[in-house]
């Protein structure tokens, strides 16, 4: 994912109609100190009905970190190995302290993220998705340096035919395919790009960063 692909999400998102929870401008200051060079993503606790959800979070959430210029452990083996240890039930594995969990992989830091909402509802001809996710940093000494909620909503937008009928009825379609297979990922990838990269929650960029000036 480029720079400009994830431009280009975050103005999709506004043209989608997303939302965003507002946040107060995020202190860096306990990020900036902390100077993390690796980043450890456990998988994600999920607080919707929708059971495929983490899967889908924790394989979004590599590229932008590694973009942004920070190494992250590959998220697959993370949670093989957390497994084999035991810990199948993420939110077991976030229970666990975090310098323990760092210990473990030798990181500098633990991404921790929290699925409030995945949902699509549907009312007579409409429908929206949304996906409300939280994340948080805690760096290997348990300190809390970062975090950031970011809700995105999308509800499509309807073709206007010309004809009354003509237009219920395509508004009935398009909802009915959505409700039957929302397209969740678009929404991911723009909360991610925009709690990454821009406001006030954006983080500075890593020690691997190309062309991007570093805190290290």
């Amino acid at each position: 994912m480029t720079r400009r692909t994830l431009l280009a999400l975050a103005a999709a998102s506004v043209l989608a109609g997303a939302c965003a929870t507002p946040i107060r401008k995020a202190d860096m200051s306990a990020f900036e100190a902390s100077k993390p060079h690796s980043i450890l993503v456990v998988p994600a606790i999920n607080q919707s009905l929708f059971v495929e959800a983490p899967n889908y979070v924790l394989s979004s959430l590599t590229v932008p970190l590694a973009n942004k210029g920070y190494y992250v452990f590959p998220v697959n083996t993370v949670k093989t190995v957390l497994e084999q240890e035991g810990l199948y039930e993420p939110e077991r594995v976030q229970q666990l302290a975090p310098e323990k969990l760092a210990a473990m992989f030798g990181a500098d830091s633990v991404l921790y993220v929290k699925i409030n909402r995945w949902d699509t509802k549907y009312v007579v001809i409409s429908a929206s998705t949304t996906v409300d996710l939280e994340y948080r940093i805690v760096d290997k000494s348990g300190q809390e340096i970062w975090k950031a909620r970011k809700q995105m909503v999308y509800t499509p937008q309807q073709n206007n035919t010309g004809n009354v009928l003509g237009n219920l009825i395509a508004a009935a379609v398009t909802a009915a395919i959505q409700r039957a297979a929302p397209d969740y990922m678009p929404l991911v990838n723009q909360a991610n790009a925009q709690v990454f990269y821009f406001g006030p929650t954006a983080l500075p960029p890593g020690p691997y960063a190309k062309g991007q000036e570093s805190l290290n």
